[in-house]
């Protein structure tokens, strides 16, 4: 009951402090429903689009072959336990909302080492029984302890998002869960009427 006291306002500054703790719960609220933050404990892959910048990545991962067989975070969370993968998620997410609200985000996205690391560990996961299919035991023997320093995706560059990976190659899906109806081109009217109408000065 004492420590109560001592964190009881005295009884001028009950009201200001009310408000105060209102409204930071209120802003807490609202930054919370504007961000869609629950949608962050999901493995929905619509959840990378929240941010635009990562648009391209998740159309080209949408017409590729992996979309049938695993989602976002199949492939670029750990999933060693269950506090590791949601530990990485916060801190990934946090310092990917921080470049987003400050608009530092680069053009091109390129994974950092330590995400590049989970990457390769989720390839030889998932993909396991080709690594160490019995026919290339010639060669490797065993795949996860004679690793070289190459990832999977040096060789198979085209297969988790396709060929292209850039908003100006991804054409008509500035958003790519609007309905077709509603779904425009990332190239300005004036640039599309000059290309499709040059006139000759």
């Amino acid at each position: 009951m004492s420590l109560l006291k001592k964190i009881y306002p005295p009884p001028k500054w009950r009201i200001p402090v009310i408000i105060l703790l209102g409204a930071i719960s209120g802003l807490g609220v609202y930054i919370v429903n504007i961000s869609n933050a629950t949608s962050y404990l999901s493995d929905d892959p619509k959840t990378c689009i929240n941010c635009h910048v990562m648009t391209a990545e998740y159309i080209t991962w949408d017409h590729s072959s992996h979309r049938e067989v695993a989602t976002c975070n199949d492939c670029h969370v750990p999933h060693d336990n269950v506090f590791n993968k949601y530990y990485f998620k916060a801190k990934d997410g946090l310092y990917h909302a921080s470049i987003f609200t400050m608009r530092m985000e680069p053009q091109a996205i390129v994974m950092k080492e330590a995400s590049a690391e989970v990457v390769q560990s989720n390839c030889v996961r998932c993909h396991k029984e080709q690594v160490t299919d019995a026919k290339m035991a010639s060669w490797v023997f065993n795949h996860e302890e004679s690793r070289t320093e190459r990832t999977c995706w040096e060789c198979h560059q085209y297969v988790p998002h396709g060929r292209v990976k850039s908003l100006s190659a991804v054409g008509y899906h500035l958003d790519p869960l609007a309905p077709e109806s509603e779904k425009k081109s990332i190239v300005p009217d004036w640039l599309d009427n000059a290309i499709n109408n040059p006139t000759i000065k």
